[in-house]
């Protein structure tokens, strides 16, 4: 394993310490709202330092976008993109299904991913070029080659409901065009999902880039691709995703086309630091 994905790894075990203590005591828990249908709790704050603790400890000249604390030299070359607590509503209601997220960009580039479920135990991990691993075992988008035939997973508004009449006519195409639906409630999670081949594909609408940073370059790294609702490079910057394995990811983007305006086609405000190609992993087979 990479150094730096190493340390990743360490910086998120740790903030699964202090998640998995706080869940024995939910109740007792400040939380409050950032925005409608969006809250925050000490817990999230909590874990998100100490991943920024254990990283900046080791690399003080690194940036950070973190889902809590914002921005922090974010013009290095290296910028650490962390999501604490993907699925915090999950969280909140003892519903076991939230992560922790963190990937590492270079220079515009993705090169590090950690998505890591303190639930289960269950650690994704990718490094640009080496393939992608749940637990040190080496993982491949599923091989169907059918949407008919496909789960995927989704993720609904919940927070702004300006395209939910759109996302509820993508839905309907989706339903009746696969074989299930779901949607648990962690975006970083359902693409680890996908990458595993629990998921045959996903998509969403308005995602942030903490949300979606670690999980894309994980499905990427397991042979699958990644892109907007164009099939195009600016899913961070728009924050609009579709990922699948190769077989599915066209026939999911015709199926979501005739639904997409303009504006779900204009970066939103959460802009990405840079574009990542919906491309295939660059692994060649004999390293698969």
């Amino acid at each position: 394993m990479h150094p730096m994905l190493s340390n990743a790894v360490k910086a998120a075990r740790r903030a699964g310490s202090i998640i998995t203590r706080a869940s024995e005591d939910i109740g007792s828990l400040k939380i409050q709202t950032k925005t409608y249908n969006d809250f925050v709790t000490e817990v999230d704050r909590a874990a998100e330092q100490a991943i920024i603790d254990t990283l900046k400890d080791l690399y003080p000249h690194h940036g950070f976008l973190g889902e809590e604390s914002g921005e922090s030299n974010i013009e290095a070359d290296f910028i650490w993109i962390i999501d604490p607590l993907d699925g915090t509503t999950n969280f909140l209601h003892g519903f076991p299904q939230y992560c922790i997220s963190i990937a590492l960009q270079e220079r515009g580039v993705l090169t590090h991913a950690v998505v890591y479920d303190p639930n289960r135990n269950d650690l994704f991990t990718a490094t640009k070029g080496r393939g992608a691993f749940l637990n040190d075992k080496r993982i491949r988008v599923t091989q169907r080659t059918k949407l008919q035939e496909c789960m995927v997973g989704t993720g609904f508004p919940f927070r702004d409901f300006t395209h939910l009449d759109t996302y509820l006519a993508m839905l309907k195409d989706m339903i009746k065009k696969t074989t299930g639906i779901r949607r648990p409630g962690s975006a970083a999670l359902d693409l680890a999902y996908v990458a595993a081949g629990w998921f045959d594909g996903f998509w969403e609408i308005g995602l942030s880039t903490w949300d979606i940073a670690a999980g894309g370059l994980i499905v990427q790294e397991a042979g699958g691709m990644v892109g907007d609702f164009e099939g195009n490079e600016a899913w961070l910057k728009t924050g609009n995703i579709v990922a699948g394995n190769p077989k599915i990811f066209g026939q999911m983007l015709q199926t979501l086309s005739p639904h997409i305006t303009d504006d779900l086609k204009t970066p939103s405000s959460v802009a990405a630091l840079a574009e990542v190609p919906a491309v295939e992993s660059t692994e060649t087979p004999e390293a698969i």
